[in-house]
């Protein structure tokens, strides 16, 4: 029997970080910024390679990375936990002026929903 769709879509994230539910630090919200400040990349996974990588080009928010690695935002968070506590990552705050309203994200958000319907 083969599992349905939504069940292998549970198993992978839980797969992902070796089953913690939960970062070792707590200091990434979806706006937070983060750089790769290393260029080693052996002994990490496939998906913290992939992060590793993808900010070797410059800062990108929490919530830009889940969407490249098509991931939930907390299994993200646990993998940049890991890569900060390796030395891999670091993070800043955004700029003053990238900071938004609670209102201001949602309306961007239901904006680039409307956009791709």
């Amino acid at each position: 029997m083969t599992p349905r769709r939504n069940e292998r879509a549970l198993v992978r994230p839980h797969v992902v970080t070796g089953g913690r539910a939960h970062p070792t630090r707590n200091v990434f919200d979806l706006v937070t910024l983060v750089v790769a400040v290393s260029d080693q990349l052996s002994g990490l996974s496939p998906e913290e390679r992939r992060i590793v990588t993808l900010c070797r080009g410059g800062a990108l928010s929490v919530v830009e990375i889940a969407g490249h690695l098509k991931l939930p935002v907390g299994v993200t968070r646990v993998l940049l936990s890991d890569l900060m506590d390796s030395g891999h990552v670091t993070t800043r705050a955004p700029s003053p002026s990238a900071r938004l309203s609670r209102t201001e994200i949602l309306q961007e958000v239901l904006d680039g929903l409307r956009a791709r319907l």
